[in-house]
C-alpha cells in the first residue's frame, strides 16, 4: 500500500480522535457503571482485585471506535457495514451481561447470530492456504473463527490492562500488515483506518485499566475487541498472501488462541464445560510462578509483540516464511511449556501495596460452576 501524506494524516487523526474520545468518556462510563450496578465484586480466588470495581469500560472503546470510523471512513463498504452491525449486537449483549450477568448459552447463541450477520454481508474466509473452500464450509469456518476469537479475548481478560493491551498490540500488528497489502487491494485503506481506531480506543482506555485498575472493560469491551479483530482479519488478512494468509492471523492473535485452546482442553479433560471458569489461564500461571500483576502483563505483552513481529516478517519476507513460522512456534511452545508446567510455586514477588499482598495471600476457593468472567475475574 502506497502511503501519501493525506493518508498518513487520516491514520494519525483516526487513532488520535479515538484515543481522545475513549480517554474522555471512560470517567463518565465509570460513574454510569456505578449507577446501573455494573460492578465487579471479588467473590472467589480467581479474581485479582479485592474491592468492587466498575465494569462497562468497553463502552468507551466501542463509542470511540464507531465515531472515528464514521468520521474518517468516507465510504463504508457493504462488508464493513455487516461487521459494524455485528459488533453493535455484541456490545449490547456485553452491556446486558455486565449489568445482569447472563447465562453462557444465550450469550453464545447471540455471538453466533452476530457472526452469521457478518458472513451474510459477504465477509467470509473463502481460501485456506490457497485451497478454495466450498460455500457451506466457508460460512461455517468463518462463524467458528469469529466466535472463537471473541471468546479467546474474553478469556484472557483476567489481569489489569491485559486484554486491552494485547488487543492494541494485535490491532497494531494487523495495521502494519494491512499497510503491506498491494496498493490495488480495495480492503487495505479501510482495514488500516478500522485498526487505527481500535488501537486509539484501547490506548485511551489503558491508563484507567492498567494496574491498579479503576475500571474494567467488562464483557462489553473484551467480546467487542475479540469480535472486531476476528472480523477484520477475515475482511483483510485471510484474503491475501495465498498460503501464508492462514498463518498470519494465527500469529497476530497467538496468545489468546493458545490460552483458549489450552483452557478448553483442560476443562474437557476434567469433565467440565468449556465455559466453566477456573484459575488455570496463562496469566494465572504467571502469577502462581511468583510474578506480580504488572510483570505478568508485561510478559504477555512481550509474547504478543514477538508473535506480531513474526507475522510482519512472515508477510514481508516470503522466502523465509517457513523458517520464521517454525521458529516462532518453537519459541512460543517453549514458553508455553515453561508457564504451564513450571513446577512448584516460587515465592511471591514483593507486593506493590498492602492491599495487593492481602489479595494474593487469600486462599483459593473451590471452583464454582459459573461462566468465564471479564476483567480481573477470568
Amino acid at each position: 500500500m502506497i502511503l501519501d501524506p493525506k493518508m498518513i494524516l487520516r491514520i494519525a487523526l483516526t487513532l488520535a480522535v479515538a484515543a481522545g474520545i475513549s480517554c474522555a468518556l471512560t470517567p463518565v462510563i465509570k460513574v454510569l457503571a456505578r449507577k446501573v450496578g455494573a460492578m465487579d465484586v471479588p467473590k472467589d480466588g480467581r479474581r485479582m482485585h479485592h474491592v468492587p470495581i466498575p465494569r462497562l469500560g468497553g463502552l468507551a472503546i466501542f463509542i470511540s471506535f464507531m465515531v472515528s470510523v464514521l468520521i474518517f471512513c468516507r465510504d463504508i463498504p457493504h462488508q464493513v457495514q455487516g461487521i459494524l452491525l455485528g459488533a453493535t449486537i455484541i456490545v449490547v449483549l456485553g452491556v446486558l451481561d455486565d449489568i445482569m450477568t447472563l447465562h453462557a448459552l444465550p450469550k453464545f447463541g447471540v455471538q453466533i447470530v452476530a457472526a452469521v450477520i457478518v458472513t451474510l454481508y459477504g465477509c467470509r474466509i473463502e481460501h485456506v492456504g490457497g485451497w478454495q473452500l466450498p460455500v457451506w464450509l466457508s460460512y461455517a469456518v468463518t462463524v467458528i473463527w469469529i466466535v472463537a476469537i471473541t471468546n479467546a479475548v474474553n478469556f484472557i481478560d483476567g489481569l489489569d490492562g491485559l486484554a486491552s493491551g494485547i488487543s492494541a498490540i494485535s490491532a497494531g500488528t494487523m495495521l502494519v500488515v494491512a499497510l503491506l497489502l498491494p496498493a490495488s487491494d480495495p480492503t487495505a485503506q479501510v482495514c488500516v483506518l478500522l485498526l487505527a481506531a481500535i488501537v486509539g480506543g484501547c490506548l485511551g482506555f489503558i491508563p484507567y485499566n492498567f494496574n491498579p485498575a479503576t475500571i474494567f472493560m467488562g464483557d462489553t469491551g473484551s467480546t467487542f475487541l475479540g469480535f472486531i479483530l476476528a472480523s477484520i482479519s477475515v475482511y483483510g488478512l485471510f484474503k491475501t498472501y495465498a498460503v501464508i494468509s492462514f498463518a498470519v492471523p494465527f500469529l497476530v492473535l497467538g496468545l489468546p488462541i493458545f490460552d483458549l485452546c489450552f483452557a478448553v482442553i483442560r476443562r474437557l479433560a476434567h469433565g467440565q464445560s468449556p465455559m466453566h471458569a477456573d484459575r488455570g489461564h496463562v496469566h494465572h500461571r504467571l502469577i502462581d510462578m511468583g510474578f506480580s500483576q504488572k510483570q505478568a502483563v508485561a510478559i504477555s505483552y512481550l509474547i504478543s509483540a514477538l508473535l506480531g513481529l513474526a507475522a510482519v516478517v512472515l508477510t514481508d519476507r516470503g522466502e523465509v516464511q517457513a523458517l520464521i513460522f517454525l521458529g516462532t512456534l518453537l519459541a512460543v511452545g517453549a514458553i508455553g511449556v515453561r508457564v504451564i508446567f513450571g513446577g512448584k510455586k516460587q515465592e511471591k514477588a514483593e507486593p506493590e501495596s498492602p492491599e495487593a499482598s492481602e489479595a494474593e495471600a487469600a486462599p483459593e476457593q473451590p471452583d464454582k460452576p459459573e461462566t468465564e468472567a471479564p476483567d480481573g475475574k477470568a
